[in-house]
């Protein structure tokens, strides 16, 4: 008796399954965010220093490009679903560790097994949205492979430092509520519809490498020191915010903290979504002009130090951070076809969370000598510095353009009016 397998009878729609996926990101990335105000509170209760405070931080990286170098790309072998299902069961996993940690070595081996979930996903997902967004031609995927990351980090850390700040038991309570939303999306995804056909090599993608199509290379080398800008400033936000909130604002509310990261990735938001529609290479040039200002800004109000300026710094800089990561994923999606996003995603995951983990890491072993104020001026500084090259290499490429575009009409000038006697001569 052949007794079929026990699946859903019925797929949801395309479109449906296009806004479950953004939900998704989502969910990842606040979980991301919303142990960030919580870092403080372990840092009081267990009283480990500030370079042990960003190497929790840190080792998320590691678990997230373990998983980007090995399973970054297998999606586009065994289908989407299957490796999203196993995201999601280890995200839900770490929150239970998380749950139940008493100790720093804990705190350490949940990060790593988030890393481990969000880098098996951020891929996956990444070329799911564009696998199911309304029309190949639309930006729909783009804007949410953008916006969705910073909602997810802005509510995160906004609902995190809600709980910290007002309820009880904020480091069980925090994750627990992530372990019952990670496990109904576990459920959720198997009713999603496949839009990838299984096919040989998935063995094969499992070793890792840095895969970009060969058409793209040239575009994602030019637009790498934005990726980079946008990334080590995130790893500033998450790591370094609440503890300046603390020590340089001398605020003492862990909500104040949380909204700092609430306004950054808020504003981030809301510049994807007015920007969506223009050109990405712009949209991606002028978000690195507004990172650069409002990081300036930021590191001014610390200077003062001035909690209103340093908050409008933020919102200048997340409004930055927002658009240059909407132009750079839209700069990067028309480079690849159906069985190379993955691949293609999670090399740009590769480059966004090496820069999203070594500076902050470093930042924590010269706190110690430098201080913290000084620490997150030379930080700054960096991002500042990689904002502008971004910005500049930009208008090298547009001045590059126009100058082939001209020769090329010229050229094309000059032997038209040889082609047209040519014709007038015939019999």
């Amino acid at each position: 008796m052949h007794i079929k397998p026990c699946l859903p009878a019925k797929r949801i729609s395309r479109s449906v399954g296009f806004w479950l996926l953004a939900v998704t990101l989502l969910a990842f990335f606040a979980a991301a965010s919303a142990f960030s105000p919580l870092l403080v509170v372990y840092q009081h209760r267990w009283g480990f220093s500030p370079s042990m405070l960003t190497t929790i931080f840190a080792v998320y990286a590691l678990g997230l490009l373990v998983a980007l170098l090995t399973v970054g790309g297998l999606s586009d072998y065994v289908g989407r679903r299957p490796v999203l299902a196993g995201a999601l069961i280890v995200e839900a996993a770490s929150m239970v560790v998380f749950l139940t940690a008493e100790g720093v070595g804990l705190l350490l081996v949940a990060r790593i097994m988030q890393g481990l979930g969000i880098g098996a996903a951020v891929g996956c997902i990444g070329a799911g949205l564009l696998d199911l967004q309304p029309s190949p031609t639309s930006r729909l995927g783009s804007l949410l492979n953008s916006a969705a990351p910073a909602v997810g980090l802005g509510l995160g850390a906004l609902g995190s430092g809600v709980l910290v700040q007002y309820a009880p038991a904020p480091t069980m309570l925090v994750f627990a509520l992530l372990v019952a939303v990670f496990l109904v999306l576990t459920v959720v995804v198997f009713f999603l519809p496949e839009p990838v056909t299984p096919r040989p090599g998935a063995w094969a993608s499992l070793q890792p490498q840095v895969a970009v199509p060969s058409q793209a290379r040239r575009a994602f080398l030019a637009i790498m020191p934005c990726l980079v800008a946008t990334w080590a400033i995130t790893g500033f936000y998450l790591s370094l915010v609440p503890s300046l909130a603390v020590g340089v604002l001398h605020i003492g509310s862990h909500l104040v903290g949380a909204l700092a990261l609430t306004t950054f990735y808020g504003a981030g938001a809301v510049a994807s979504l007015l920007s969506r529609n223009l050109a990405p290479n712009r949209v991606m040039t002028v978000g690195c002009v507004a990172l650069a200002a409002g990081a300036g800004l930021t590191l001014l109000a610390l200077v003062g130090p001035s909690t209103l300026l340093f908050f409008l710094g933020t919102a200048l800089a997340g409004a930055g951070w927002g658009s240059s990561l909407l132009g750079s994923f839209g700069a990067l999606a028309a480079l690849a076809g159906p069985t190379e996003r993955a691949k293609l995603f999670a090399s740009v995951y590769v480059v966004s969370y090496i820069a999203f983990g070594v500076p902050a890491l470093a930042a924590g072993l010269v706190i110690p000598t430098l201080g913290l104020r000084a620490t997150t001026m030379c930080y700054g500084a960096a991002v500042i510095a990689l904002a502008l090259l971004a910005v500049l290499i930009a208008a090298v490429r547009r001045r590059t353009a126009r100058t082939m575009a001209a020769a090329l009409s010229e050229a094309l000038a000059v032997d038209s009016p040889s082609c047209t006697g040519a014709t007038k001569a015939a019999p």
